[in-house]
């Protein structure tokens, strides 16, 4: 079965997120915002990935929506990151640029979903 694109989106989202918590915990001896970072950086995809086997379209809705609050905690993270020079500006945009797209994205998906529940 082919995986969809916000599954191999947040997927390969979480492996950048990983890279960048070794970056921060190797080079830049940072614990408190690297490990914050990961835990929502990394939550999406997990919660992207569970939202395939929802029970219900709501249920389906609910997951996706925590997914959408992860990828809100993890751009808090990742300005806090860049605004107290723990990360480039390049590599907060570069970053960011993905964060936005996964929220475009999961935001259409629920979107959608409720516009098919209420026809």
């Amino acid at each position: 079965m082919k995986e969809s694109v916000v599954v191999i989106k947040s997927f390969d989202f979480a492996i950048r997120i990983v890279n960048l918590y070794k970056y921060l915990v190797d080079k830049k001896k940072e614990y408190v915002m690297s490990k914050q970072v990961l835990r929502c950086g990394t939550s999406i995809g997990a919660n992207v990935k569970e939202s395939r086997d929802a029970e219900s379209k709501l249920d389906f809705i609910h997951k996706l929506s925590v997914a959408l609050k992860e990828v809100d905690e993890t751009s808090y993270w990742l300005e806090l990151l860049c605004k107290t020079e723990f990360i480039s500006i390049e590599q907060f945009e570069n970053l960011n640029d993905n964060v936005v797209e996964l929220r475009k994205i999961i935001s259409s998906i629920i979107l959608t979903t409720r516009q098919n529940l209420n026809s």
